[in-house]
């Protein structure tokens, strides 16, 4: 299928949720959680992440997790990665209670979007240490794609993972799972990195963000994605991409933010005090700007 029609078809069927100048939101993605290997790639972020987690928890925002949550091409049990994560998980439960939780999956948690391996695995999950199933996200849905539609103007934003636009990862997923499963993961254990992931070559990820620009200015919706692990965020009157990054940069994690109208990008690093002592803080990158003006522009 065309790329573009693919987008469109996403963009038709995705589930909507509404919002005001009230709501809060924050976006992450390409967490890939592992299961605490030396190829887990989320490992050295983890403090950095749950104390960010666990600040958007307190401020009551809803967390909407952009696909590559967890790593399930290098890893065949996701049982083994709630274990190892548990914590994640835990508040990630506290989140659905409260209706503050979606997930979208990605190219490396394609799985996901069968129900009955949601059902079977991400319902209920066996504690280790107890030796007994207990209740972790039931009846949650884990999606394509999902639009925000602000009340304010009636203009919808698109979420989605991002690798529709990277045929590869998109069509070929199951050879892509094969090979970083059954190659790059034990060469990824002794220090060689995947050079085919998009994460790590530059013109890949210049290829992808032109797809995805191109759906944007035919349909004229604003796209926040993820895939590439490459923060994007374009000044009032650009094309309306944006890109959240990842929790796997080398130190620190990035993360979009609406808040009062607002969109802004944030990164999460543990950070220095005057008298040595560290500590994990948030650094605004850019923004807030305000939706309302990337919505009044594009129409012109």
């Amino acid at each position: 299928m065309n790329i573009l029609k693919r987008i469109s078809r996403i963009f038709e069927n995705a589930e909507e949720i509404s919002f005001d100048d009230s709501s809060k939101f924050v976006l992450m993605s390409d967490c890939h959680r592992g299961d605490g290997s030396w190829s887990d790639n989320f490992l050295k972020n983890q403090n950095i992440y749950f104390a960010a987690l666990s600040y958007y928890y307190k401020e009551d925002y809803t967390y909407i997790e952009l696909g590559d949550g967890d790593e399930l091409w290098e890893n065949s049990k996701i049982s083994e990665i709630i274990n190892v994560h548990s914590d994640v998980f835990r508040l990630f439960s506290k989140f659905l209670k409260k209706n503050r939780l979606y997930f979208i999956y990605g190219n490396h948690d394609m799985v996901k979007k069968n129900e009955k391996y949601v059902k079977d695995n991400l319902y209920r999950c066996f504690r280790e240490r107890e030796k007994k199933y207990i209740s972790l996200f039931e009846g949650v849905k884990v999606h394509e794609g999902l639009i925000l539609k602000y009340k304010v103007t009636g203009d919808k934003i698109l979420l989605i993972h991002g690798h529709q636009g990277d045929f590869i990862n998109d069509g070929f997923w199951k050879l892509g799972r094969f090979l970083v499963r059954y190659l790059w993961k034990p060469l990824e254990n002794i220090g060689v990195n995947d050079p085919t992931s998009t994460a790590r070559n530059y013109d890949k990820k210049e290829e992808v963000e032109k797809r995805l620009t191109r759906w944007i200015m035919k349909e004229k919706h604003m796209l926040i994605a993820g895939h590439t692990h490459r923060p994007r965020f374009p000044k009032v009157g650009e094309n309306l991409y944006f890109n959240d990054g990842s929790c796997v940069h080398p130190r620190c994690i990035t993360a979009i933010e609406i808040i009062n109208g607002n969109i802004t990008l944030v990164k999460w690093q543990v950070k220095t005090r005057r008298d040595n002592t560290l500590f994990i803080g948030r650094e605004v990158l850019t923004g807030p700007n305000k939706l309302i003006d990337y919505f009044n522009t594009n129409k012109v």
